[in-house]
Order: C-alpha cells, then structure tokens, then sequence
C-alpha cells in the first residue's frame, strides 16, 4: 500500500485537472435540472476517461515523448504536419486561457463562501483581489515547484477535495433507489448540452497531452506499465466518484435555478445548515487550485511539443507559456461575466474538440514505429472506436441542435 501511494503523480493530476470548477459547475447543473437521471453519462465518462487516458499513458511510457511531440514526428507531409500543429495548438491554448478564467473564478467563490469580496477599481476595469491571489499561489507553485513538488501539493489537494465533496454527498442522505435508478441510460435528447459538458469536463482533451508528458518524466521504461495502469485507474475512478458526489448533492437540494457553486452551498443549508457552505467552499477553492495549475502547465506542454522545443519545466520558454495562460485567466476572471456562462461554454467546446484530439491519439497509439509490440490490441481498438464514435456522435447531435436553433 506504501509503495502504491508512493507512485500515485501523473494519475492524480489528471483528476485535479477535470475535477475543476468547471466539473462544479456542470455536474450540479445536471443534477439540479434532471435530478440523478444522468449519473449514468457520467459513468460512461469515467470509463471513456480510462480508455483514452491509458492510450495517453502508454504513449508517454513507451514512447518517452509527449501526444504533441509524436504527432509532430509522425506527420510526414509538411502541410498536413504544420495545418493539423496549428488546429491542435489554437485548440489547447486559447481553450485553456478561457479555462483558467474559470478555474480562477471557481477558487475565488470558494473563498468568497467563507470571506468577503474584495475588488479594486481602476477606471472600467474591476479587479477582484482573491483572483490575483489564487494567480498568485497558482504562479508560486509552478514557478518553485519541481515536478515531485507539485505531485505531493496535488495529492493533497485532490484527497481533501474529495473528502470534502463525498462527504457532502453522504450529509444530504439522498434516496438510494433514485440514485441507482441515475445509472440507467435515458434518452440522448433529454439534456443533450448537459451530457456532452459532462463527458467534456471529465474526458478533458489536453489531459491526453498532460497525462503523456507527465507520465514520460516520472517513469522510465516498459517495466512500470502495470504501476501506470493501476495508478490510472484508481486517479480516475477517485474523480468520478467525486463528480458523482457533486450531482448527487445538487439533487438533492431545493434550488431550481443555478448561477454558481455558490448557490448550490445556499441550497443545501437547510439540510444540514452552515457545514454545507465549508465543506463546499473548501472542495470547491482546492478544485480552483489545482486546476488553475494543470490549465497552464498542459498548455506549455503542448505548445513545446508542438513547436520542438527542448529543457522540460525549467526552461525559459517553457515558463512563458503558462506565464501567459496564468495571467490571461486572472483577466479574464476579473471581467464581471457569470462564472456559469464562461464554464458551460467551455465545457460544451471541450465536448466538440474532444473527438479530434482522441482520432489523433488513436492513430498514434496504433503506429508501430511509435509503440512497437506494446500498440493498441484489436481489442483496445475496438474499446478506443466506441469512445470515440460516442464522442463523435454526442458532438455531431450538438452541432445539429445548435443549427435547428438558428
């Protein structure tokens, strides 16, 4: 057991990085909107998570190169190489900025569920002060921090959110049969938006790019393919298991309409009074953090694979990019938009970027120059095909509503 805890990183981070304010946001819309009927999307995005994620996992270990770098060298023709490194790079990077806003934005109403609102005005521009402070800590901490550094604070932040949020979720009691009831499958069209922004904020597409690279730094050689899969498994089972708790506790409150997080806490209170506003304001400022860290870190990740940049986490360039991330997401926190609105958008678009980042994922996981014996099995092949024709199924039926809207 000592030895299991001592080789959990890559696989919790990739937990931290979906179990943001996004996932917050998204499950208690779910929950509050369509009650525990769509617990089992939720489901399928855990086992998706798995799938994809493994994929991502195997390439870093095997490979000793990130999702960005393989594709880079795999593309031969140059025009296909530079068009698919652009619409990869435009895709991460800007996504994240928007991402960090509202991660940011998440770790801030945590803080403000427990201690007042603190803004500075300069001319039209309204800056509140525990968005810098977050950007602060979350600076610190990559800027200091070495990759095992970072691993502890993530394990830690990550047991103490989920504490805090399966917690919750036991304190409201919720009727056991109605939660059983949540895992059978419902009809796609009852709450399509909903269920492509939970299969978005759990199978987060630069979490493919992440997890590679994480894992290639943390492990060397095919020997701990077995401690990587375990590692996964149990990261990824452990932040279901907590989006899970977010939508059963939204459920089970009294509200019918949601703006934030916030209003969730107010909804639960008469439940079980003040200890709701705590335990959510603690899981939800630990969620904020680790994912205003993953948002940056992934998108210099992708951005050195792309362009071949060499040094890892301590080069120059490398702490530019997510210097730019990190401080794109403070202003962009700070401009007055509903946090709900910012998050829903980006979990929708993650939900409709994500079918092509897996269609490049299982290309490579299937090139022998790249993996040689250990590429996808015909069964992983045919596991991988379901889920991603599901994703792009669950992206094409939103682009069709959207377009029947107009």
């Amino acid at each position: 057991m000592k030895n299991f805890f001592r080789n959990l990183g890559p696989g919790i981070l990739v937990s931290a990085a979906f179990i943001g304010p996004g996932t917050v946001t998204v499950c208690s819309l779910a929950g509050v909107n369509f009650g525990y009927s769509l617990l089992w999307a939720l489901l399928i995005s855990v086992f998706a998570c798995i799938i994809l994620q493994e994929m991502s996992a195997r390439l870093g270990l095997i490979s000793g190169k990130g999702l960005s770098d393989c594709i880079r060298e795999e593309i031969r023709i140059p025009f296909v190489r530079a068009f698919t490194l652009i619409l990869i790079f435009s895709a991460i990077v800007i996504g994240n900025a928007a991402y960090e806003a509202g991660n940011i934005t998440g770790a801030v109403l945590g803080l403000e569920a427990v201690l007042p609102s603190v803004n500075f005005e300069f001319g039209n521009f309204d800056l509140n002060i525990w968005s810098l402070v977050i950007g602060l800590l979350a600076f610190i901490l990559l800027f200091l921090g070495s990759y095992k550094k970072l691993e502890k604070v993530f394990i830690a932040l990550v047991l103490l959110m989920s504490i805090a949020f399966i917690l919750t979720a036991f304190l409201t009691r919720p009727d056991i049969s109605s939660v059983f009831e949540g895992f059978i499958p419902g009809s796609f069209d009852a709450g399509l938006l909903t269920i492509i922004a939970l299969v978005g904020t759990t199978v987060v597409p630069y979490n493919l790019f992440l997890h590679a690279s994480l894992v290639s730094e943390k492990w060397k050689g095919k020997k701990y393919l077995g401690t990587v899969r375990k590692e996964l498994v149990f990261s990824i089972i452990l932040g279901g298991l907590v989006s899970m708790a977010i939508v059963i506790c939204a459920a089970a409150s009294n509200i019918t309409q949601i703006e934030d997080a916030g209003d969730l806490a107010a909804g639960l209170e008469p439940l079980f009074g003040n200890s709701a506003t705590i335990f959510l304001a603690i899981g939800l400022l630990a969620a904020g953090i680790t994912s205003s860290i993953t948002a940056p870190l992934a998108a210099a990740y992708v951005v050195q694979g792309c362009l071949g940049w060499k040094g890892g986490m301590q080069s120059g360039k490398f702490k530019m990019v997510w210097i730019i991330i990190l401080i794109l997401g403070v202003l962009f926190s700070s401009l007055g938009i509903k946090p709900v609105e910012i998050i829903q958008f980006a979990q929708i678009a993650n939900g409709l970027v994500l079918p092509i980042i897996a269609i490049f994922l299982f290309w490579i996981v299937n090139q022998k120059s790249v993996l040689g014996k250990y590429r996808n099995s015909l069964f992983q092949n045919i596991i991988g095909f379901l889920v991603i024709a599901l994703a792009v199924f669950l992206g094409a039926k939103s682009i069709f509503s959207v377009i029947q809207n107009l």
